[in-house]
């Protein structure tokens, strides 16, 4: 195994011991090294390397070079190596697809790992950095997952529906040949997913909700 690796960094001594460093490792191949994030997307086209280690602080926007070279170049796996160590931006970065999240205190040998690790299709963060991101995106998920409404099934649907048009307890149960005591299980079971407290909130949580057969295809 060969890996074809690039760094781009615009600290020259940083970057001249990065590249002397490892074209010292038989399992690597520096291809190319750069300044700027022009460079890196110039070296993805002219060098095409496997993978590709870039700091978040050079000249011009890194995000939105790290987003275009995931974009259009899929097979370059890409390594954020930086002495930011902001939660946030590594979490938007790991989710956008990088293959690892490297802080300049780390050892060389992490770094290599990082490397390695990407080419086999793995992510690699710091250790000791990697703990405070992971709990971050959890944290976040959750956020998430409590923002999502209930996801209703087919009977609640058609509760939903004749609630919408008016319908009385007796009614919806009369149009849906079930008894008013099941409807009112059910009205039951909607006030407690909605967390709402009566009909009339049930009636407007319902309406600031999607239309059925949107949440039936989220």
């Amino acid at each position: 195994m060969l890996v074809r690796v690039a760094f781009v960094d615009d600290h020259p001594i940083l970057l001249e011991g990065l590249v002397s460093l490892y074209k010292t490792k038989s399992d690597l191949d520096v291809v190319a090294m750069g300044h700027t994030t022009i460079d890196a997307l110039n070296i993805l086209e002219n060098h095409h390397p496997d993978v590709i280690v870039m700091d978040l602080s050079m000249p011009g926007d890194c995000f939105e070079a790290i987003d275009l070279i995931l974009a259009s170049h899929p097979d370059t796996k890409v390594i954020v190596f930086t002495a930011s160590s902001a939660i946030q931006p590594a979490v938007e970065l790991i989710e956008a697809g990088i293959s690892g999240y490297v802080l300049k205190g780390a050892s060389s040998s992490d770094l290599h790992h990082a490397i390695i690790s990407a080419y086999n299709g793995e992510t690699y963060i710091t250790p000791e950095f990697a703990t405070k991101v992971i709990v971050s995106m959890k944290t976040a998920e959750l956020r998430r997952k409590a923002q999502r409404p209930e996801r209703l099934h087919h009977r609640e649907e058609q509760i939903v529906s004749a609630l919408l048009k008016g319908l009385t307890n007796r009614e919806i149960g009369h149009s849906l040949s079930i008894s008013e005591k099941t409807v009112k299980h059910y009205m039951t079971s909607l006030m407690s997913k909605l967390s709402v407290r009566n009909r009339v909130e049930l009636v407007i949580a319902v309406k600031n909700r999607t239309s059925p057969r949107d949440r039936m295809v989220q």
